[in-house]
């Protein structure tokens, strides 16, 4: 295996950073190492008493991320979802002390340019999609059995795909005659199955960004975390989520917004300003790339950075 550190280019790095405040002795979790480029900013601003633990899905990433820092007793890779955060962290007797979460959600750029991958239309490659392709059904399989609403459903659901329904029936309809197998024939089948198309956006777009989020179970790992991270989160944490779809962000917006207000109780209760008062405090508004990045790194257009830092 080739191992290119910088065949992905992080998006809101200076920004990300920033937000998560790293201390040179705190402990610190990148839920998606991806090619390491948030772990690497973050390993040069911890000392020797500091602490990163990264989670990856995909082989190729825990591949690259053990050969880039296999040697530095202050890194661990966990092969797996961040969803899992909540059982790593107690196993390592971190519960409550961790200094900060970093998520960078989303197809890291080697993902999505590996034709053998199957995450973009661009390449004609195998219809695969998954993020770990050891695990769990591939987008062919899954296309091959699924019931017609249940592909309309995946395609309006996660891709916010009006035509779902055309696509869903002319994918069963196509599948009749020959497997869908390849990223080229899904392409082509949304394509002719969509009436009209949108300005400098290929057809297949949403379809093919729902079935990678439906197969990788993406929306559900992501609530799980959060859920999960404010038992692993140190008080005075900060939670810092780079988000690259509408579903994300506002999932990511809702968790820190409810967080942020408490438990909703009956006027009258007798309880104290600290039982009613929220776990975390979100700090500033959205970040979005800047023009500088936008104009080296056309892929950061749709990130959206939010914040948070853990109360109690």
């Amino acid at each position: 295996m080739t191992f290119t550190a910088d065949a992905h280019v992080p998006v809101l790095l200076d920004e990300a950073l920033g937000a998560l405040d790293v201390r040179a002795d705190g402990i610190y979790i990148d839920g998606t190492f991806g090619r390491g480029g948030h772990s690497a900013r973050i390993l040069e601003r911890l000392g020797a008493n500091g602490r990163l633990l990264c989670f990856d899905k995909d082989r190729e990433a825990v591949a690259v991320a053990q050969h880039r820092f296999g040697d530095d007793p202050r890194f661990a890779i966990e092969h797996g979802s961040f969803a899992e955060i909540a059982a790593v962290v107690e196993s390592r007797g971190w519960r409550g002390r961790v200094d900060g979460l970093l998520l960078d959600l989303g197809v890291s750029s080697p993902q999505l340019d590996d034709p053998v991958r199957g995450f973009s239309f661009q390449y004609d490659g195998p219809l695969d999609m998954r993020m770990n392709r050891h695990a769990g059904q591939s987008a062919a399989e899954w296309l091959a059995a699924a019931d017609e609403s249940d592909i309309a459903d995946v395609i309006y659901e996660y891709g916010e795909e009006r035509f779902a329904r055309r696509i869903a029936r002319q994918i069963v309809n196509e599948r009749r005659n020959r497997p869908i197998s390849r990223t080229a024939e899904l392409a082509d089948v949304v394509a002719r199955a969509c009436p009209t198309r949108d300005r400098n956006k290929h057809p297949a777009t949403r379809t093919f960004q729902a079935i990678r989020i439906f197969i990788n179970r993406e929306l559900d790992d992501l609530k799980d975390c959060l859920e999960r991270s404010l038992d692993v989160l140190a008080q005075g944490a900060r939670l810092v989520v780079i988000s690259f779809h509408s579903l994300e962000d506002r999932i990511v917006k809702r968790f820190m917004r409810e967080a942020a207000k408490g438990p909703q109780l009956p006027k009258g209760v007798p309880v104290t300003h600290r039982e009613t008062q929220g776990r975390l405090r979100v700090l500033g508004k959205a970040i979005r790339a800047s023009d500088a990045e936008l104009a080296t790194n056309p892929r950061a257009r749709s990130a959206v950075l939010r914040v948070a830092e853990v109360l109690a």
